[in-house]
């Protein structure tokens, strides 16, 4: 008897190993398919869903962490679904059999014995309710259990139970229908959509809320039969009012919302650092400020907001009305690539005072220039001389910024630029030149604000984080805290053009570091700022590239920014910065900001940086030997025995003197030369400026295209010769323009003064006609 018994305990033995092995070959011959196309998510910082998009297969299925599940959910779907769900292996053999018996003795299928792991293969590929097909679901239901673990296969349940309609898993149907998220769902809140998957598609919330209460207490007073629950907890769930309803999915921060998604194409659920209470702040604002200026044909704004601490994006706005049709109101304003105007002219001073230069009180000269056929014109059409650094910089002066960027090098300053990220002016490098300082190239809202986010972080380049998995580490020294903390300085000034009118005596102006811009045909209008805390970008504008009379950067985007900063910035009491060990304060002569001569009075403090600063002296005078009576200068060949005596005269450029003689201002002349000295000074031969030698100049043979001649000359000169081709041509005044057509290919150019020096230069005309 003993041997019989071990002998077929044997054959058990053996017939179970044989099946465990088929089940093995079966498992790797028709592998189980799990993957699930799930909608994506976007939340903010604080878990909120701001963001929601349909599956690839058009459905609300939203991805449930194990964390979400609560004790309540599981407690109530395990014991409403399948009451053993922890102790069998896929399916319960005494629920099949007491099914299997009850449909025989009916003739009719009158219960099922379907598991929750039963019902996710189920979920998983639905097919026609057969005897056969229920094999290849138990079947399945054992692969499941083979290689997940009870609540992960809780878990894939609550992600593909259906809600109705196109709504499947507790965590969309709690959002879509309750606007909760799944931990934060009431036991009355469960207990209602555990009904639902019983009859998708004829119980919605909403429509017959009374048959949702009646069921929801029956389910509910079972549970406290069966002592799931303790009795307060009944008690409140039972009284609790039920207000399900089908709710639209949420769709906040639209334009940030779609930029995520393309970023995680394969993530269910991303968590960005966007703020959203500031959210919703900015877009307010955003939008009544943007209806105020409608009336003057400007009808968009994007505003972009960084924590300066991390670099994380925290508010995000691409559009004043992202449903504005007429608008165009679903273009990206952050991404979109626009003129920047003269936005960039904070990273020319930053590099030139890094490069040594200029400091913020040396001078430059804002006259008429020509460089190599480029005449750059300052936005109000004026010149101003000579003037400091800080100045040109503060009023956003045009001819400065371009003969700074003439003298730093455009290579060099493109290079600068590429380290910042500003990827479309790295692509079209070889197409710019000079003018990409006024704006003469493409660039982004995002890549305007992670330069001026870069000078708040005291010259050190980070990529933004946009998103919580936006962990890189790079960090690139692309200037130094010292000429960072220079061009900050300059950039808080409020005695500037740009300062808004409303806000010149307003008390609550924020303390922030900002510049705006312009682009030509005043089509864009930007105002960037940035404090210790924010960095904060502003566009205002047409998406349609329409240019509007009244929009400009200090008028139209400065007053935006301005509200922002004060909206969420207001009277938080943050450090400015602080001057950083590499830079000092000296004392420099006020007529050119160069360490102070002997002759220099007029004197002030300004910053430098040691041993990079330019450290030559002034020598804004010069001494010169004149008559006594002052109406003769004399040179070191010229100069007599005796008889004269020196003086000190305002060394001026010829550029210089030329602008003071053009605009009739009045200064110390030198006295005229010595007519008897029969030295002739090559290095005062006239400058011709106009044309430019080399240069190849289109001319129009139907209207009569005409080319300037100008010139600089020494200040003892009364008149200049023109010659074309070798051939005289007029005499003028040296300050006077004067015209002249082109009538050959090549042409020689010779510009003579009245004391016989000259100067030529050769142009090519291209002859050409509309």
């Amino acid at each position: 008897m003993k041997n019989r018994i071990i002998k077929y305990l044997k054959r058990v033995l053996a017939s179970i190993g044989i099946l465990f092995l088929l089940f093995v070959v079966m498992d790797f011959i028709f592998p189980l398919r799990t993957k699930i196309p799930y909608s994506t998510i976007i939340h903010a910082k604080d878990s909120t869903v701001l963001h929601s998009f349909l599956s690839a297969d058009e459905k609300w299925r939203m991805f449930t962490n194990l964390n979400e599940i609560t004790p309540q959910l599981r407690k109530t779907i395990v014991f409403k679904e399948d009451k053993y769900f922890y102790y069998h292996f896929g399916i319960n053999p005494v629920a099949i059999c007491r099914a299997a018996f009850n449909n025989v003795i009916s003739g009719k299928r009158t219960s099922g014995a379907s598991t929750i792991t039963m019902q996710v293969v189920r979920l998983l590929k639905p097919k026609k309710r057969t005897y056969l097909n229920k094999f290849v679901e138990m079947f399945r239901a054992f692969q499941l259990e083979w290689h997940f673990s009870k609540n992960e296969i809780l878990q894939m349940y609550l992600n593909l139970v259906p809600y109705g309609g196109n709504i499947e898993g507790v965590k969309a149907a709690a959002l879509l229908y309750f606007n909760k998220p799944v931990q934060a769902l009431s036991l009355a809140e469960i207990t209602a959509l555990t009904i639902i998957p019983n009859q998708p598609n004829t119980l919605r919330p909403g429509r017959n809320n009374e048959i949702f209460i009646t069921q929801r207490n029956k389910w509910i007073k079972r549970f406290y039969e069966n002592d799931l629950f303790d009795k307060q907890t009944i008690e409140d769930a039972i009284n609790e009012p039920f207000n399900g309803e089908r709710r639209d999915a949420p769709k906040h921060a639209p334009h940030f919302s779609y930029l995520i998604k393309g970023k995680n194409t394969q993530q269910s659920i991303v968590y960005t650092h966007l703020n959203y209470e500031m959210q919703k702040k900015i877009e307010q604002l955003t939008l009544n400020y943007i209806k105020g200026l409608k009336q003057y044909n400007i009808n968009n704004a994007a505003v972009l907001v960084v924590d300066n601490k991390s670099g994380q994006v925290i508010s995000y706005v691409g559009s004043a009305d992202f449903h504005s049709i007429e608008d165009a109101g679903q273009v990206d304003g952050i991404q979109a690539i626009r003129s920047p105007g003269s936005t960039l002219k904070p990273l020319l001073y930053a590099v030139a005072f890094e490069k040594g230069i200029i400091t913020p009180k040396m001078t430059i000269n804002d006259v008429r220039i020509n460089i190599n056929g480029y005449r750059p014109e300052n936005y109000d059409g004026h010149f101003n001389g000579k003037i400091t650094a800080e100045f040109a910089l503060a009023n956003s002066l045009n001819v400065p910024a371009v003969k700074l960027l003439n003298e730093v090098g455009f290579d060099d300053f493109m290079d600068y630029l590429e380290s910042l990220g500003f990827r479309k002016i790295e692509s079209n490098r070889k197409k710019l030149g000079l003018s990409v300082i006024l704006g003469g190239c493409g660039t982004s809202l995002a890549e305007l604000t992670t330069m001026y986010y870069t000078y708040a972080n005291n010259g050190i380049y980070r990529p933004l984080a946009w998103q919580c998995s936006d962990t890189s580490k790079l960090e690139i020294r692309v200037l130094s805290e010292a000429s960072v903390f220079m061009t900050t300085e300059i950039l808080l000034k409020l005695k500037r053009p740009d300062l808004p009118l409303h806000w010149q005596n307003a008390a609550h102006l924020p303390k922030v570091a900002w510049k705006t811009g312009t682009s030509y045909g005043h089509k864009d209008a930007w105002s960037i700022g940035y404090n210790k805390q924010f960095t904060i970008g502003v566009w205002v504008g047409n998406f349609s590239a329409e240019g509007a009379h009244l929009l400009s950067g200090a008028n139209s985007a400065a007053p935006l920014l301005f509200n922002i900063f004060n909206a969420i910035d207001y009277n938080i009491q943050q450090p400015w910065f602080k001057p950083p060990k590499s830079i000092d304060f000296r004392i420099v002569c006020n007529e050119s900001g160069l360490p102070p001569n002997y002759f220099c009075t007029n004197t002030s403090a300004d910053y430098f940086i040691a041993g990079k600063s330019p450290a030559r002296k002034c020598t804004h005078l010069k001494t010169v030997l004149i008559s006594p009576d002052s109406t003769i200068s004399y040179c070191t060949s010229c100069v007599p025995i005796s008889g004269y005596v020196k003086a000190e005269y305002p060394n001026y450029s010829q550029e210089i003197i030329s602008y003071l003689d053009e605009n009739m201002i009045k200064y110390s002349k030198v006295p005229a030369h010595n007519i008897m000295c029969e030295r002739i000074f090559k290095e005062d031969a006239p400058v011709i400026t106009s044309p430019i030698t080399g240069v190849d100049y289109y001319v129009n043979q139907q209207d009569s295209s005409e080319i300037m001649l100008a010139c600089q000359a020494a200040a003892n000169v009364d008149s200049v010769y023109w010659y074309i081709n070798d051939k005289f041509y007029a005499t003028v005044s040296p300050e006077l323009p004067i015209f002249f057509i082109p009538k050959t290919v090549s042409t020689k150019i010779s510009c003579a003064d009245d004391k016989g020096r000259s100067t030529n230069v050769t142009i090519t005309a291209k002859f050409i006609s509309f």
